[in-house]
């Protein structure tokens, strides 16, 4: 799941009973934002620790 996290209707839990909603498209959405404004989003994942998702926009002096 993870080489696919950012792709449009990815869900960890593709089952028809999942526990969870949504349409997975939250972090595509995500990812498109953060690169039309020059950022990177990546992220970091432990086993039963969770995962940890990172951000790095440039900053804009004015």
């Amino acid at each position: 799941f993870q080489a696919r996290v950012f792709q449009r209707f990815a869900q960890a839990d593709g089952a028809d009973t999942r526990q969870k909603g949504g349409t997975g498209l939250g972090l595509s959405i995500t990812k498109s934002l953060v690169e039309e404004h020059g950022g990177r989003i990546g992220f970091e994942t432990a086993a039963g620790e969770g995962t940890t998702f990172i951000v790095d926009l440039p900053l804009v002096q004015g």
